[in-house]
C-alpha cells in the first residue's frame, strides 16, 4: 500500500505563497493520477487539483484556478502544489492521494492564511 507524507504547510498572510510536497512510497507512483484535497474546520474534505500520470494534464477546482499549480516528479515519487495569492478561505488541512482517492490518507499538512 502506498504511504503518503505531506509537508510544506504553515502560517502565511493573505496574498502570500506556499509550496506543498507529498512524498509517496512504493514503485507504482507513476502509474496513478494524483490529487490534492483539503478539509477546512467543520467541512467535508474537498478536491483541489489533479494531475495525470505523466504530468501532462492538470485540473483545478474553480476556486483555485489561476492561483494554484500542481506538478509532479515521478523520479522522486513526489507531487507538489504551488499556492500563490493565498486567501483566508484557503485555510485547511491539505492532503494528497491518488485521484480518485483510495487507501489510507496521510496526516496532511496545515495551511493557515491570516487576513
Amino acid at each position: 500500500q502506498v504511504q503518503l507524507v505531506e509537508s510544506g504547510g504553515g502560517l502565511v498572510q493573505a496574498g502570500g505563497s506556499l509550496r506543498l510536497s507529498c512524498a509517496a512510497s512504493g514503485r507504482t507512483f507513476s502509474r496513478y493520477a494524483m490529487g490534492w484535497f483539503r478539509q477546512a474546520p467543520g467541512k467535508e474534505r474537498e478536491f483541489v487539483a489533479r494531475i495525470s500520470r505523466s504530468g501532462g494534464n492538470t485540473y483545478y477546482t474553480d476556486s483555485v484556478k489561476g492561483r494554484f499549480t500542481i506538478s509532479r516528479d515521478n523520479a522522486k515519487n513526489t507531487v507538489y502544489l504551488q499556492m500563490n495569492s493565498l486567501k483566508p478561505e484557503d485555510t485547511a488541512v491539505y492532503y494528497c492521494n491518488k485521484d480518485p482517492p483510495e487507501g489510507s490518507w496521510g496526516q496532511g499538512t496545515q495551511v493557515t492564511v491570516s487576513s
